[in-house]
């Protein structure tokens, strides 16, 4: 994204703040208009002549290009690993640690290791992870039991 003086064409097609069209205007005279009103001046393409700009709010063109750049990220799979005697503390950092993951829009794995006779307390601590959870992501399936491990995936809301 060009902003401000980086515009090198010597004239662009302007829009306005609020969507109105300026028409063809001198790129120093936009440069001008975008200063008065406090305002970046951003080209949204090169692939035209004269290239298309637009007024934006000072600071909106830099934060919807870094919303841009994190809707272009590939979601990834982060696993949080869990044991079904977990102390309380322990249980609070792996659930914010799966909150914040969720939120930075990664899906989390929840695997809960077991051994012997586990099974029934693995399940129930996932689906207790799983409830205080709700408001950060939704499990993509049931909570599956396997012989050495529970684990359930929860997608990003």
């Amino acid at each position: 994204m060009i902003m401000n003086e980086k515009i090198k064409a010597s004239e662009v097609l302007l829009t306005g703040v609020d969507g109105e069209d300026l028409g063809i205007v001198a790129t120093s005279e936009a440069l001008a208009m975008a200063k008065k009103l406090k305002v970046d001046l951003v080209c949204t393409s090169l692939m035209s002549s004269p290239p298309p700009c637009r007024l934006v709010g000072a600071g909106a063109a830099k934060r919807e290009e870094q919303q841009a750049r994190k809707r272009e990220r590939e979601p990834k799979v982060k696993e949080v690993r869990l044991t079904p005697h977990i102390e309380e503390h322990d249980y609070d950092t792996k659930k914010r640690q799966a909150e914040k993951h969720l939120q930075s829009g990664d899906a989390v794995l929840l695997v809960v290791r077991i051994q012997g006779k586990e099974g029934a307390k693995a399940k129930e601590l996932l689906e207790a992870l799983l409830k205080e959870l709700k408001s950060s992501g939704r499990p993509t399936t049931g909570i599956q039991l396997s012989g050495k491990q529970a684990a359930v995936q929860v997608n990003p809301l």
